[in-house]
């Protein structure tokens, strides 16, 4: 029986120049909106010792709005400057439950654009989609289709630093768990083999950043030369914005493959939980770790075996994995083991080991222990 889920596809999409201009214009509204009502949250909380509901940075918004010098405000959807508060809302109780972090000022040059509309500021009808405020539907590539009948309760809007337009439709979908089997494998990250099985497989990483670094360096050192305001810095920008999308769709697309096959063909897996945030602070590898996207890969390994029935099983990150040996019977372990020590031998048992499968291998047991 399948599991109803929220699930988001999202979608290539071509705006007109008057659609293009009205969600500039309302990618700038929202920004405004959450940058004011963050300041009030704050000036509020030093002065009088209050905080703040959505009701009050609602109400906030109402008042804006009547402001002649805000008067901009109402020439966008009200929906998506409604959504802003709400996630900001969410923002705050994520950082009081030690989730998040102290919500930030948005940038207009660094922040993401994007808008929110719920359903009542947008319609779907026969596979057009109409935002409010706007007259014809949005070109969107449907390049896969919704599931049949959804309907979807939001729609978000957003332009990325290359230039390129998406919609992330948000719909219920009922998905149906796969058969149970009995395989189980341990999964141990890298940056030479991306991630190397228990099985002895070895998965190469692809080094999709390292592959564009040379042209990606020539575009960085011709956007350094260019004069601040002109229009050549602004196409440079887009230049590097545009390898850094290519490296991002490559590195994602791989990830997806990977992670898809190794959760089809495994009851559990077992990985260890790594704080990779800390790792790159190891300025010597931290490009290649930021490469190999270590937390994205567990991202896609912990929502897809929650998806399909599987089991993801974490192992402590202080789990001497590598220094173990993973001979049954034998509970050897090395004091050092450097890094480019890639194969050794245990000095009680004699056993060959590769470092990588002796980590698996003993992440797996490890996982299926604490299980």
């Amino acid at each position: 029986m399948g599991q109803a889920v929220k699930r988001g596809f999202k979608y290539r999409f071509y705006p007109t120049p008057e659609q293009a201009k009205l969600l500039h214009r309302t990618f700038g509204c929202v920004r405004l909106v959450w940058n004011m009502a963050l300041a009030e949250r704050i000036r509020r909380y030093k002065d009088e010792g209050l905080n703040t509901s959505y009701v009050d940075t609602a109400r906030w918004l109402t008042e804006w709005k009547q402001d002649p010098e805000l008067g901009f405000l109402r020439e966008v959807s009200n929906v998506p400057l409604q959504q802003t508060l709400r996630a900001q809302q969410n923002a705050f109780t994520a950082f009081f439950a030690g989730r998040a972090r102290y919500p930030r000022f948005k940038s207009k040059r660094k922040s993401r654009k994007s808008a929110t509309f719920a359903s009542n500021a947008f319609t779907f009808t026969g596979g057009a989609l109409k935002l409010a405020k706007t007259t014809e539907p949005l070109a969107v590539v449907w390049h896969r289709p919704l599931p049949e009948g959804a309907q979807p309760s939001t729609v978000t809007v957003s332009q990325d630093a290359a230039g390129r337009w998406f919609v992330s439709v948000l719909v219920e979908d009922t998905i149906t768990p796969l058969a149970p089997m009995d395989a189980m494998v341990g999964v141990d990250v890298g940056l030479e083999n991306l991630v190397t099985l228990s099985t002895g497989e070895k998965v190469t990483n692809p080094w999709h950043e390292r592959a564009c670094r040379r042209k990606l360096a020539r575009a960085q050192k011709a956007l350094s030369r260019k004069a601040k305001g002109s229009a050549n810095l602004a196409k440079a920008q887009l230049r590097v914005a545009r390898i850094h999308a290519r490296i991002a769709d490559r590195r994602r697309d791989h990830l997806h493959k990977v992670t898809t096959r190794l959760v089809r063909e495994n009851q559990a897996l077992a990985i260890e939980d790594l704080t990779v945030r800390n790792m790159l602070n190891n300025h010597c590898l931290a490009r290649a770790i930021s490469d190999a996207a270590w937390s994205q890969l567990r991202s896609m390994l912990e929502y897809k075996t929650g998806w399909y029935g599987r089991q993801l099983l974490l192992v402590d990150r202080w789990f001497p994995s590598s220094k173990l040996c993973s001979t049954p019977g034998c509970s050897h372990i090395n004091n050092t083991m450097p890094l480019n020590v890639r194969s050794w031998r245990c000095p009680l048992c004699g056993t060959l080991h590769d470092r990588d499968v002796n980590a698996a291998t003993n992440i797996l047991a490890a996982g299926l222990a604490d299980r």
